[in-house]
């Protein structure tokens, strides 16, 4: 199964390794350079179906668990000052998705939304620094009676150049289900309230909408 915002790019990487294929076949004479041209065109296409997948997932759904909201490896968990807008202090805990993993984002909690908005921004290296705040990025709000506040932010990276999000203003959404989309690499961070006790470790890999991240 595929996620919807890439149903266009492998309509075209379809159609591109096709007609690489074929020009390979008929105007290349040397065997070798043609057969690498074909193969090249076929994983080219199936490295663009590998990122587009959108596997379904069945993970345990609880009002006091904050799940992962993306596929990755956890690069931060620590204690910050989060200024858009809790503006005190919150635990940060942050999965960089690599090109291979499902870039789906998925809502951590249920509850409403309480804020969602979108900042245009640079294209730094997903786990700069300055990224979290200078990147291209969405900072989405969701609230419910159990947990509270949770703030969770996707960032673009260097090769992320579009950031999907579906979370608006005041909507009811289900812990698990598809929150938008990162195309291309990139990161999410999650922020915490500083009593919350966390389920992972550094450089431990999670799954998104299935992992507990925080209780």
């Amino acid at each position: 199964m595929f996620h919807k915002e890439g149903h266009k790019i492998i309509f075209s990487a379809l159609v591109m390794a096709i007609v690489l294929a074929l020009l390979a076949h008929y105007f290349v004479e040397n065997f070798w350079f043609q057969k690498t041209i074909e193969v090249g065109a076929v994983i080219f296409l199936i490295l663009i179906l590998q990122f587009f997948r959108n596997p379904k997932r069945t993970g345990t759904l609880a009002n006091e668990h904050v799940l992962a909201p993306v596929d990755g490896k956890v690069v931060v968990i620590e204690e910050v000052f989060e200024k858009e807008y809790f503006k005190d202090k919150r635990l940060q805990v942050s999965v960089f998705m690599s090109p291979v993993n499902v870039h789906v984002t998925r809502y951590p909690i249920s509850g409403k939304v309480l804020y969602s908005k979108y900042h245009p921004g640079k294209y730094l290296v997903a786990w700069h620094p300055k990224a979290s705040e200078e990147n291209e990025r969405t900072t989405i709000v969701v609230e419910n009676e159990v947990y509270g506040s949770i703030l969770y932010r996707q960032i673009a990276g260097a090769l992320a150049k579009r950031i999907v999000n579906y979370a608006t203003v005041d909507e009811e959404v289900v812990q698990g289900t598809d929150a938008g989309f990162i195309k291309f690499g990139s990161r999410v961070d999650v922020f915490l309230p500083l009593d919350a006790n966390i389920k992972v470790a550094l450089n431990q890999k999670v799954k998104g909408g299935v992992d507990i991240i925080a209780e």
